[in-house]
């Protein structure tokens, strides 16, 4: 449980974590820490460096972006959970955020060190995949933006490129009906299964966490919904295109029955 040896760095700009980024290999941004420590301690991620961001206020924020709302990247859970904006605006992002961890670890982690972890497991990908949200990244070349669903690329691994920071996610406004659902055996575990519907342009949109190597969109569901099959039926296409883990919490076919559940309740709530 004791780290491979690394550096330490504390970054005092954006600017400068990039080019701290560039001049070493291997080296990882530390925002909470809540999801990189414990991998590091056991040793599944050996980074060159630490380069600590959580200090750098001016990426903690919550403020109108078009219709909708932009994050910063370093914008604690428990904030975003709190945020009277986001309730407004984009309540099922603020829901999502209230069911992470405990309250040490909601007032510790960062909306965008979850997203950049690409954690299949987490909360807040699934979320953001079923909003369409966008990311935004900085490098040496400047900003650029991400869509979600071009962001999580494979186990533990997203569209940000070595040297980029992620500084802000932008949601959209909600206008429809929507649902959080997740399943677990204790508040602070990891979700076995979980579910993030919302009604969007006359459709739905359904994202799965754990049931796959990222966060997973429920095409199959959605193409039943769309055609007017109802909530019940159109769950039952929740598993397509998925590969659930089998751990010690659960099975692979117990995570393909449990998803069907979850999909069903989610996609009620959401068009009710």
């Amino acid at each position: 449980m004791i780290p491979a040896a690394f550096d330490y760095a504390r970054a005092g700009s954006v600017d400068e974590a990039i080019s701290l980024l560039g001049a070493n290999d291997d080296a990882k941004l530390l925002a909470g820490g809540h999801s990189l420590l414990p991998a590091m301690k056991l040793r599944i991620a050996r980074p060159s460096m630490l380069i600590d961001i959580g200090r750098l206020k001016d990426l903690s924020y919550v403020r109108e972006h078009g219709d909708g709302l932009a994050i910063g990247a370093l914008t604690r859970h428990h904030d975003v959970a709190t945020s009277e904006a986001i309730h407004s605006v984009c309540p099922i992002v603020a829901d999502a955020a209230a069911a992470i961890g405990d309250p040490q670890v909601r007032h510790m982690g960062t909306i965008g060190g979850a997203v950049a972890h690409g954690d299949p497991a987490g909360d807040m990908p699934t979320v953001l995949l079923a909003l369409e949200a966008t990311m935004v990244a900085n490098g040496p070349g400047g900003e650029r933006e991400i869509p979600a669903t071009a962001f999580f690329t494979s186990l533990f691994e997203t569209a940000l490129e070595p040297d980029e920071v992620l500084t802000e996610i932008r949601v959209p406004k909600l206008t429809g009906g929507w649902s959080f659902l997740k399943f677990n055996r204790r508040a602070l575990d990891w979700a076995l299964v979980g579910v993030a519907a919302v009604r969007s342009n006359g459709g739905v949109h359904v994202g799965l966490t754990n049931m796959g190597l990222t966060p997973l969109r429920a095409s199959g569901v959605e193409e039943a919904v769309a055609s007017g099959t109802d909530p019940a039926a159109a769950a039952e296409r929740a598993g397509e295109g998925t590969a659930p883990p089998t751990d010690a919490f659960g099975s692979a076919e117990y995570r393909q029955h449990l998803v069907k559940v979850l999909v069903r309740r989610a996609l009620e709530e959401a068009m009710g």
